[in-house]
């Protein structure tokens, strides 16, 4: 299951070498692998730090705060491709990162509890069945 939790990152890692060997903007890909490699890291460290933390109000701001700085950061990632380098380095930034998240939102769901057979089911959730 760790695989399929980071798959959008695996994916944004085998993308490297078709970018460099297809002659695709290299740096566009640098920028946006960069800044969505960064961004997962840095939102997995905060959801987990939230986590351990007993108040509602505080989780729930840690959370919002992450997925909000995590946005940000993404897009200024792919302006700063555009203007740093060319047009097509910044759609080239703009394709890493929708791809990646793309994978991100619906490995979401099927990693989210309950989700694939034998998952645990959250408590205090009615049963559809």
């Amino acid at each position: 299951m760790f695989f399929l939790r980071y798959l959008d990152v695996c994916l944004v890692l085998a993308t490297g070498p078709f970018v460099l060997i297809g002659g695709m903007p290299a740096f566009g890909y640098l920028v946006g692998a960069t800044a969505w490699l960064l961004t997962r890291l840095g939102t997995a460290y905060v959801y987990e730090r939230a986590r351990r933390i007993a108040d509602p109000k505080v989780k729930a701001g840690l959370q919002v705060a992450a997925m909000m700085g995590r946005v940000w950061i993404v897009a200024l990632a792919v302006i700063l491709a555009k203007y740093a380098g060319s047009k097509s380095d910044g759609i080239m930034a703009a394709a890493v990162v929708l791809a990646a998240f793309t994978v991100y939102f619906a490995m979401s769901f099927v990693m989210r509890p309950g989700a694939l057979p034998g998952g645990s089911r959250a408590h205090g959730r009615p049963s559809a069945s």
